[in-house]
């Protein structure tokens, strides 16, 4: 039983609300109301819970009926203003007025969600009331749809070109292989039903949609009837049904929006399918193929089957053990399992595919030969049990695990339940499991239940689909949208250039009037708590640190080993042995036998590369693998075993495990380049400004991708990597270079104590301590590199040095970092420019300030943008004492943003390894509450006004792009290189 006292009752009546049920949740310690709101059918689900992180969110299903992207579009646009709002861009607005952990929108296949989260009641409110009005009354400038969705325009050479935020968002995405293999799946699959669309928008057909088609989408999809809100954390129920029935309700009656998705027909006969994607020119197409299998499954509604799919999904090919995984991986028929793979259970019609990315052309029949094979003999001969024990491990203990990783944790429940909520399921059963799972457990020990499924839902299932994704290097995309636009203008007259001149001017004008904010609510500088969060250790020794924290009965593990005395030439495989270790096996047990067993008694056992620098006096480089596992109390001795027997018995001498590991790691290092192409900008910038920013980038960045893509997948090749690993493993695993964290209730502690001192004393001692970084020669002078993919957009960034944490600018260089992004950036570069982003940056840790764009169809102008950015944060009369209110608040929002107890204690002693004190963190963040006008202009000059100094401009762009770019620095152009 929960101790919150119930607002309403199941059958009350409150404003037009209908108590449909209210349902106690022990699992969570909450209470489940839902409700409905008569007059109008506005659906509504509020979690209580005691969590001063709220959340809110409003979503409507939005079902397209073509690829125009139209409710992606519409996602943007709601947001530049409303009737109560009528600001240009109220939700970057209120990004800078508050201090929200979370605000965003998200286009699904077949909903849109415009979810926040935040710790403050005040802030709650005014976010909320922006929202609703926005869904509900926007503006939708015409305007704000050519900047938002796509525009014409005219270029020097009198060609027409595409323009547009979501136009160059899409042209960005539809450059990943991995999003065209899940996009083109889905139109494969679902030929009839909306989700053939790109919800999206495939840039192609963008362009066709229009003002008015957008607005007529609105109408019908933005509606109450249409809707479902959601409301989470301690907060009163009965105040947001007040808020919402005044603000939005009231005025609506109910409507019929015709937005149910039907079901895809079944196939009578599994079919095949041929898409194709870019690839790049200077790639070798023979094995850059992608090929799997999918079927269509459950209706999202059958709780009880999608559950068992679940559970299903994790024993097919959950880890390296699961036999579906372990048989396409061992085939050498690819590098690592296709994008799509696994089991979908968000969509109406739910699906499972699996495949393999890197094959060659004729793969796919191979491929569908191996899964229906060992699908056979699974039935055939049964799943062995261990393996469905540890499926249903890993559903329990993800299930039991509170956290507020990736997303807060009201959030993630909201993104967990919506889809089987909004299909008219329901949501309970997703939180409250036991029923369903007893009904698995009891199927188990009478029948043959996973076996029969497979028969049930793979083997007998003709809706089957044997799906090829090709290579194509001629871009036919491309040529098809110049086509389009040539035709485009053959159609034009001379007084329809001259509109789209007229416009081009107008839409300028607009975006570079002043927007008026004055109507929009803020928080003040004394809403801020001047406190920081501080995690104090319960115990500690010279080896091991103890926090007792809530972790809901889940024990974590961190451990840190310096690198020290690693040889320089074997440093850059470090990241690479991270990944290795934990996957390889043991000298004890082979892969499939830890895998099997990690899934068992833990939640993950993990190895990384981390690189920090000391906030000391010294400020040196602090590089170290962390390794840490999680488990549930129970299995605690079980945990430490499987620690142990990777730290004394590590193996890397299965050459054959090794190579398909080593293809699996390279591959995802290439397909995400186009996802995160600013961030590998970015690290490829700042490589040359300290030891720590270089190893970072040999570690995870584009020179760790080049330095294995020379290594040989030949036996004798990873035969001497398997030797090089041994030596890391053994120069690392040392007693005198490692350092532990434990965190959970202090039961679960002196638990875990027990096994600490077991495994200090079987680790080896080196000669020195570790905990200190190779010598490396950094660049002394300034870098200008451009690195080439096959993308249609770009990824630009600009670095140079400022000043540390515990410089007294520090605080100041953060406000400017926001004010950079949000006063300037984001108009010259999103707005203007139309990539999707534009941003400035302020790293405390090592003092450096970036920029860096993201899917932006331009290169010099961004470029000429960064530097215009210094003559902007330079000048006063740019920003006002309400610019600099606005950044603190960001930049507080950021501090004060909550963890959960395990990463919160996890923060901590990573702070207290690199010196970072309380004292430093209060400091800082009561300077910058305090920091003023004045403070802003002198630091600006002091760091923005110098002329000459060190700088690292990387552009990740394609070929043509970057060559064109050249032809305009003739004398400083960028050095390309291939990727």
């Amino acid at each position: 039983m929960t101790d919150l006292t119930k607002e309403f009752n199941e059958g009350d009546s409150f404003l037009g609300y209908k108590f449909k049920r209210i349902v106690e949740l022990n699992e969570i310690k909450g209470l489940f109301y839902e409700l409905e709101h008569i007059p109008t059918g506005a659906k509504h689900i509020h979690i209580a819970k005691e969590d001063k992180e709220n959340t809110f969110g409003v979503s409507f299903k939005t079902v397209p009926w073509n690829s125009t992207g139209v409710a992606h579009i519409l996602e943007h646009i709601v947001l530049c203003g409303s009737k109560n709002y009528p600001a240009r861009d109220p939700f970057f607005s209120m990004i800078k007025r508050s201090l929200q952990s979370f605000m965003n929108a998200f286009t699904a296949p077949d909903w849109t969600m415009y979810p926040f989260s935040t710790q403050n009641k005040k802030d709650f409110y005014n976010l909320m009331s922006v929202y609703l009005d926005a869904a509900f009354y926007p503006k939708l400038h015409e305007l704000s749809f050519k900047q938002e969705g796509h525009r014409l325009e005219i270029d020097n050479q009198n060609n027409l070109v595409p323009k547009g935020v979501v136009y160059n968002e899409m042209k960005g995405a539809m450059s990943s292989p991995d999003d065209v293999m899940s996009r083109s799946l889905f139109n494969a699959i679902y030929p009839d039903t909306t989700y053939s669309y790109n919800s999206g928008g495939a840039p192609y057909n963008i362009l066709d949609l229009s003002y008015d088609e957008l607005k007529e989408f609105h109408k019908r999809h933005y509606h109450p009837s249409n809707s479902f809100f959601y409301t989470y954390g301690n907060l009163s129920l009965k105040e947001h049904l007040n808020f919402i029935y005044e603000k939005i309700l009231k005025n609506f009656q109910k409507i019929d929006p015709k937005t149910n998705v039907p079901s895809q027909p079944r196939w009578i006969n599994p079919r095949e399918a041929v898409y194709s994607y870019t690839l790049g020119k200077n790639e070798n197409p023979a094995k850059k193929y992608h090929a799997c299998v999918a079927w269509l499954m459950a209706d999202i509604k059958d709780n009880f089957e999608v559950l068992s799919l679940v559970i299903l999904e994790h024993i097919l090919i959950g880890n390296s053990a699961s036999p579906l995984r372990k048989a396409l991986i061992e085939s050498g028929l690819g590098s690592s399992l296709c994008s799509g793979t696994g089991f979908d259970s968000g969509v109406k019609d739910t699906i499972f595919a699996c495949g393999l990315k890197d094959v060659e052309k004729d793969c796919a029949h191979k491929i569908e030969k191996i899964i229906i094979n060992v699908l056979q003999e699974l039935y055939n001969n049964g799943i062995d049990k261990e393996l469905i024990k540890s499926a249903i491990h890993k559903l329990e203990f993800h299930r039991k695990e509170i956290t507020n990783h990736p997303h807060p944790y009201g959030l993630k429940l909201l993104l967990t339940l919506s889809s089987i909520w909004f299909h008219g399921g329901d949501p309970v059963t997703i939180i409250k499991l036991d029923k369903d799972l007893k009904k698995i457990n009891d199927k188990i020990e009478t029948e043959r239940f996973f076996e029969n499924q497979i028969k049930k839902y793979f083997l007998e299932n003709n809706h089957r689909l044997i799906f090829t994704l090709s290579p194509d290097q001629e871009d036919k995309e491309k040529k098809q949208i110049e086509d389009k636009l040539n035709n485009l203008k053959a159609a034009m007259d001379k007084s329809h250039l001259e509109n789209l001149v007229k416009q081009a001017i107008e839409l300028k004008s607009f975006q570079e009037s002043k927007d008026d904010v004055s109507s929009l609510p803020t928080l003040e500088i004394s809403d801020i708590s001047p406190d920081v969060i501080c995690i104090k250790p319960s115990y500690e020794t010279v080896t091991y640190t103890c926090y007792e924290q809530p972790t809901s009965g889940i024990c974590y593990f961190t451990s840190v080993f310096g690198i020290g005395n690693v040889s320089i030439e074997l440093i850059p495989l470090i990241n690479f042995f991270c990944y290795a270790v934990t996957k390889m096996g043991t000298k004890k047990r082979n892969y499939v036998e830890m895998a099997r067993l990690i899934d068992s008694y833990t939640g993950g056992t993990f190895a990384s590369a981390n690189v920090s620098i000391s906030y000391d006096e010294k400020g040196d480089c602090l590089p170290f693998i962390s390794f840490s596992s999680k488990c549930l109390n129970r299995n605690i001795n079980k945990m430490f075993d499987i620690i142990s027997e990777f730290y004394f018995d590590f193996d890397f001498s299965n050459i054959d495990r090794l190579r398909n590991i080593f293809k699996e790691y390279r591959a995802a290092m290439e397909y995400s380049i186009i996802e995160s192409g600013h961030k590998y900008a970015t690290n490829l910038a700042s490589r040359i400004f300290s030891k720590a920013s270089f190893l970072s980038e040999i570690w995870s960045g584009i020179h760790q991708l080049k330095m294995i893509k020379q290594i040989e997948l030949s036996d004798e090749s990873l035969k001497n990597l398997s030797e090089k690993l041994f030596i890391i493993a053994d120069k690392v695993f040392k007693s005198n270079g490692f350092k532990i964290a434990l965190v959970g209730e202090q039961s679960s502690l002196d638990k875990a104590k027990d096994n600490i001192k077991a495994i200090h004393e079987g680790l080896g001692i080196d000669n020195k301590n570790s905990f200190y970084a190779p010598d490396i020669n950094l660049s002394t002078e300034s870098i200008k590199e451009g690195w080439i993919i096959a993308s249609q957009v770009s990824f630009v960034a600009k670095i140079f040095e400022t000043a540390r944490m515990s410089h007294e600018d520090a605080p100041v260089l953060s406000v400017i970092s926001r004010m950079l992004k949000l006063l300037y950036l984001h108009r010259e570069i999103r707005e203007k420019g139309g990539a999707y982003g534009g941003y400035s940056t302020y790293t405390a840790e090592d003092g450096l300030f970036a920029f860096a764009s993201y899917r932006d169809p331009h290169i010099i102008s961004t470029l000429k943008t960064y530097d215009n950015a210094v003559d902007f944060i330079n000048n006063p009369q740019n920003y006002s004492d309400e610019d600099i209110k606005e950044a603190i608040l960001q930049v507080c929002a950021t501090i004060d943003k909550p963890d959960s107890p395990g990463i919160a204690a996890k923060k901590a002693f990573y702070r207290k390894l690199m010196f970072l004190s309380d004292d430093i963190r209060i400091n800082f963040k009561q300077k910058l509450l305090s920091l003023k006008k004045e403070d802003v202009t002198k630091v600006a000059q002091k760091y923005f006004g110098k002329k000459e100094k060190k700088e690292g401009i990387v552009v990740i762009s394609s070929e043509e792009k970057l060559k064109e770019a050249n032809e305009k620095l003739l004398n400083n152009p960028f050095k390309l290189n291939l990727i």
